[in-house]
């Protein structure tokens, strides 16, 4: 069937207007102003906490407590050997820079912690800047006769 503007319809309580309480009995919502009888909820001034069970004791409450959050901790991107080894034969890289990881599509962002583990193995040479390794991927990187660059402070190639 064609639309056109003898036959346009709103969609579904499009049109329902706002639900106005107390104002007498002919509105079906007048006397207790949808309240229902007695309770807390009834009273003026009711107002519940998220979360609020009657007094039972909470749920968030109940729940025990679990472990430790480290608000300090520094999130690393972590990047395989096998990952850059694709990379390497595939579009040819000599060379990955910190920019790099990004156009890659190996990190989030261009300010991301880079760490690189040696799972997988590399074929040629790469100099590889990152802000960690581990001392697997050192070993590896320079077996293949490529570079890994610490970035950032004091070398931290040995530490894992």
């Amino acid at each position: 069937m064609a639309r056109n503007l003898s036959n346009l319809r709103a969609p579904k309580k499009a049109n329902t207007g706002r639900k106005r309480v107390g104002r007498g009995m002919g509105s079906g919502m007048g006397k207790t102003s949808t309240r229902g009888h007695k309770g807390q909820g009834s009273r003026s001034g009711s107002s519940l906490m998220r979360g609020f069970e009657g007094g039972q004791m909470p749920l968030h409450r109940r729940l025990p407590k679990r472990g430790f959050t480290n608000i300090f901790r520094t999130e690393y991107t972590v990047i395989n050997l096998d990952r850059i080894a694709e990379l390497v034969s595939g579009q040819g890289v000599k060379e990955i820079a910190l920019d790099d990881y990004k156009k890659l599509g190996l990190a989030s962002s261009r300010k991301a912690l880079i760490k690189i583990l040696g799972s997988g193995e590399l074929k040629s040479a790469v100099t590889i800047s990152a802000h960690k390794f581990s001392k697997s991927a050192v070993e590896k990187i320079e077996k293949a006769g490529g570079k890994a660059v610490v970035l950032g402070g004091e070398p931290e190639a040995a530490k894992a």
